[in-house]
């Protein structure tokens, strides 16, 4: 199996986002960026009018996991019988797998309070909601870092517009490519902003997801779908589904 070609090539850039992500990590435990942190936090709250709040929790929709993995999980079904391909079910199960073991992982690990923990329960004096490695508190109010919704948001968008391009090929249709840059671009740079300006997450949390959904992103671009070995049970549902790389 040869991968497919990825943007910028090489794992080079691979290697940058992990030494990026590993590199922010670092300097959060040993105290650095917390201004930074509070200073957006704090803007945020000073600058968040009723109409504001509401447009931006209902545009952070976009990067809920659970409905994105349905949707992505029922297109590539679609796909599948469309294309009598069983290989379109692929992307939506390895990207759940990928990021079951990445992303809850990483926040357990990290336990860092969101934000709005000062203001709501557990009511956490605002200098306690900074810091990482809080695993003196229960796990529910230490699960800030990294951004879940930002990571899920690139991974998922990423595998939507993969399983999108084939679905609408078999109904005489062609995706542009910018409407596929959109559709993977947009909604994680959306979410970003608002969960970040609801004070539900830091900003760093939020880079941190958007290092880690890249990466994620990158790993899950590489495989070539078209040529991953199957049980020669499904040889009648072995056909290609992707377009050219």
């Amino acid at each position: 199996m040869r991968l497919r070609p990825v943007r910028p090539a090489g794992w080079w850039f691979d290697g940058l986002l992990l030494a990026a992500l590993v590199g922010l990590t670092v300097a959060l435990a040993t105290g650095h960026l917390f201004g930074l942190d509070r200073a957006t936090a704090d803007w945020a709250a000073q600058h968040r009018p009723t109409a504001a709040r509401w447009t931006a929790m209902i545009l952070n929709y976009l990067g809920q996991g659970t409905p994105l993995t349905l949707l992505a999980a029922g297109l590539g079904v679609l796909v599948a019988i469309r294309l009598r391909s069983v290989r379109a079910v692929l992307p939506p199960v390895v990207a759940f797998v990928l990021t079951f073991l990445t992303i809850g992982p990483l926040k357990v690990w990290t336990a860092r309070p969101a934000p709005s923990a000062s203001v709501k329960e557990p009511f956490l004096p605002p200098d306690q909601t900074l810091p990482l490695f809080q695993h003196d508190l229960p796990v529910r109010f230490a699960q800030s870092y990294p951004s879940g919704h930002v990571a899920n948001a690139i991974v998922w968008y990423g595998v939507l517009a993969l399983l999108v391009a084939p679905l609408l090929r078999t109904f005489g249709r062609a995706v542009p490519p910018r409407l596929v840059t959109v559709v993977r671009v947009l909604p994680p740079l959306i979410v970003l902003c608002t969960t970040t300006y609801l004070g539900w997450h830091w900003l760093t949390d939020s880079v941190a997801g958007l290092l880690l959904g890249l990466l994620l992103n990158r790993l899950l671009s590489r495989v070539p779908w078209d040529d991953v070995p199957l049980p020669p049970a499904l040889r009648n549902w072995n056909r290609p589904f992707t377009s050219t790389p």
